[in-house]
């Protein structure tokens, strides 16, 4: 009897990912790269910089670019190119914490609300939609007035404010799958609302989750370094791309380029994370559909 040779499978998701990764374009290629730079500089800032975040290393502000210092100093003898990278360290898993926070809240109430639905969903819905009214930037500036600008509000209330659109996308993609024969044969079974939610709600909303998570990153990122631009973000002494355009503005007035480096970091990163959640979700899309 002639055994049939079936082709090989990938074997587990490691596999599968591999097979993914291959396929990827080169933007999301270069986005890759660029996030492997930025996580490498934020994990391991104390590691690399070659000064302290808070350190004064010369007594003459704003000095030159020179082999001691790649970038110069800042208005307070302050290494640049070392609160460059504490930057990136403190912007992204500040950045990064936010962002959960808010998808933690906002996916949360954005299940619950699909699958209990009636008199929960208007509730909370309604209460979104009040909040979505109020223009972010000056309800966030009103919310930091009132309990004062430190890092822990700066999260709850950043998080709380972007939690509103993370709950819209997970509502909507929630009502989508409530409605499908699998979650009609697990409350038919008799299984309760939170078995439901954890293993048939939310493994299928992972993918679009994952890629909104990196576009609302960018948003929250961009939103901490304008707050710190406008002097209500992160407080000094800490270093923030935000800020160190702000106190270094002046500069630019002398022909120095100084001060477009943490811009050019803040936009660089941006971009990258675009070009990765892009490519994510078109693999999403293209597994969903079949491919």
């Amino acid at each position: 009897m002639t055994d049939i040779q079936l082709p090989e499978q990938p074997r587990g998701l490691l596999a599968a990912a591999r097979s993914h990764v291959r396929r990827a374009p080169p933007t999301a290629w270069f986005g890759m790269a660029m996030l492997t730079i930025y996580l490498s500089a934020a994990l391991f800032a104390p590691l690399i910089a070659p000064y302290g975040e808070y350190d004064v290393v010369s007594q003459t502000p704003f000095a030159p670019w020179s082999s001691q210092f790649i970038f110069g100093t800042d208005q307070l003898g302050r290494d640049l190119f070392s609160r460059l990278i504490f930057g990136a360290h403190n912007s992204i898993s500040i950045a990064f914490l936010t962002t959960s926070l808010a998808f933690l809240i906002g996916g949360s109430l954005g299940i619950v609300a699909a699958t209990l639905g009636g008199i929960t969903d208007q509730v909370v819905g309604r209460l979104v939609d009040s909040l979505l009214s109020i223009p972010d930037l000056i309800f966030t500036l009103m919310l930091l007035a009132i309990f004062g600008s430190s890092v822990v509000n700066l999260i709850l209330i950043i998080a709380v404010i972007d939690a509103t659109r993370v709950f819209r996308l997970s509502r909507a993609t929630a009502l989508n799958l409530v409605t499908l024969e699998f979650v009609e044969a697990a409350r038919a079974r008799g299984e309760r609302v939170p078995w439901i939610v954890i293993h048939e709600i939310l493994p299928n909303m992972l993918p679009v989750l994952i890629s909104e998570f990196g576009m609302r990153f960018c948003f929250v990122f961009l939103a901490i370094a304008a707050l710190s631009f406008l002097g209500v973000g992160l407080p000094p002494p800490m270093a923030e791309w935000g800020s160190m355009v702000r106190d270094n503005a002046a500069l630019i007035s002398n022909g120095d380029i100084t001060p477009l480096i943490p811009a050019a970091a803040i936009a660089l990163l941006t971009v990258s994370l675009n070009f990765v959640a892009d490519w994510f979700l078109n693999e999403s899309s293209g597994l969903s559909d079949g491919e």
